[in-house]
């Protein structure tokens, strides 16, 4: 009798194994298709509508699992277009900036792509099966031996990997058929133009802290002529690079840049001072109440972005208090809805802020929003407390998953004395 119970006992014992194993297996399927659809809508609804045309591109985007490049606990918001924070004070870049880059960079699969700021490794990842190899520098040492590992164990054996200055280049392998700088340097430094093969291609974002332009830049008989894309935001650099810029940002009086919408685009589409244009275009208005040009939104899609940003610094220890407002205008706006359909207020025209700290970890978020329906030009402002570890601030403008036509003008922010 005793055998006979401890015989069945065993075999309980591996059924309940057997199971969890099959339950484990099945969540891994489901969490794996559930990030499939993910991606696919990514693609659907952020890239391609925004310009992400070249298939290969598309392929990589839609194959590479980016929310095994970002702690686990932001797995969730992997296939969201936003940057995450990874730790070190750095952050994992929009899928759709890296996809951007990506494109603009024109990869073929003869190249040997060196890229300054390994990070996460996402855009070392989405170049892997695009060229030939993937040169990549990180100055971080406990980022780089992270993400070094951790390609290392997803088998792109294409991508090498170096601990180090990234603006002084890895010269043993050069010189490179194209450079992509996922950093922003005032300038370019003169090694990336060394190592750089003739005629081939960098893309870079160049500018002071919070005002960054992406360029890309072909060398033509050892000098580099470039082209400017579009504003961007990069996180900051690390170390002596950063602290020895030569223009700084001033957190004890934050102001935006090109609130009133009023200087020449760039690339007769791009809007100065501003980036992450989705779903909008500036336009003339003679009835705005600063100047003529005014930015204008339009969505008949809840799920399509909708935004304008523009970051600066703020330092919550000195500015306690923000006034943050601007003009509005909207014309048949119907807010988001929320899981239980109804209206979601925080889905509408609006002028939002999200405040970070030394980190980039997000300490808040406020809104100047909720409008609906139709209605004229009005001035609406906020006066907002500022978090005390507040280091820097994203303000932002858009329809938010609303429907209709917004208009904004005159976009202001200030510290309140």
């Amino acid at each position: 009798m005793l055998r006979s119970q401890t015989f069945w006992s065993v075999c309980m014992i591996f059924l309940c194994l057997s199971l969890g194993a099959s339950r484990a297996e099945s969540q891994q399927k489901n969490t794996r298709e559930s990030f499939e659809i993910l991606r696919e809508q990514l693609i659907k609804n952020v890239l391609v509508p925004n310009g992400i045309k070249d298939p290969r591109v598309l392929k990589s985007l839609g194959e590479t699992p980016r929310h095994a490049f970002v702690p686990k606990n932001f797995a969730k918001d992997a296939y969201l277009d936003i940057a995450i924070p990874i730790g070190e004070a750095q952050t994992i870049s929009s899928p759709y900036t890296v996809a951007l880059m990506t494109q603009t960079l024109d990869p073929q699969p003869t190249d040997k792509v060196l890229e300054i700021g390994t990070g996460s490794g996402y855009q070392a990842a989405i170049l892997s099966p695009l060229v030939q190899d993937v040169y990549t520098i990180e100055i971080v040492q406990d980022l780089g031996q992270h993400t070094k590992q951790l390609l290392a164990d997803m088998n792109y054996t294409n991508v090498h990997c170096l601990i180090g200055d990234g603006f002084k280049g890895w010269p043993e392998h050069a010189p490179f058929d194209k450079i992509i700088v996922t950093c922003s340097p005032e300038k370019v430094p003169e090694p990336l133009v060394d190592q750089l093969k003739e005629g081939g291609l960098m893309i870079v974002p160049i500018g002071e802290r919070y005002q960054q332009m992406l360029f890309a830049m072909r060398k033509v008989d050892g000098k580099l002529e470039r082209e400017a894309l579009q504003p961007i935001l990069f996180v900051p650099m690390t170390g002596a690079a950063e602290d020895a810029r030569l223009v700084k940002a001033d957190p004890r009086n934050p102001k935006l840049i090109n609130g009133d919408f009023e200087l020449p685009l760039i690339n007769n589409s791009r809007i100065p001072g501003w980036y992450y244009q989705f779903g909008c275009a500036s336009v003339q208005d003679p009835n705005s109440i600063n100047g003529v040009q005014v930015i204008e939104f339009r969505s008949t899609d809840h799920k399509s972005p909708s935004m304008l940003l523009q970051g600066l610094a703020i330092d919550g220890s000195v500015v306690r208090k923000i006034n943050l407002g601007g003009w509005i205008e909207t014309e048949n706006v119907q807010l988001g809805r929320t899981k239980e359909n109804k209206e979601n207020r925080e889905q509408s025209p609006a002028i939002a802020i999200q405040f970070f700290d030394a980190n980039r970890s997000k300490l808040g978020y406020n809104y100047i929003g909720g409008f609906s329906g139709t209605r004229k030009w009005k001035k609406e402002e906020r006066i907002l407390p500022v978090p005390p570890a507040t280091k820097e601030v994203i303000v932002s403008i858009g329809l938010f998953g609303a429907t209709g036509v917004a208009r904004f003008d005159g976009i202001f922010i200030e510290a309140v004395k």
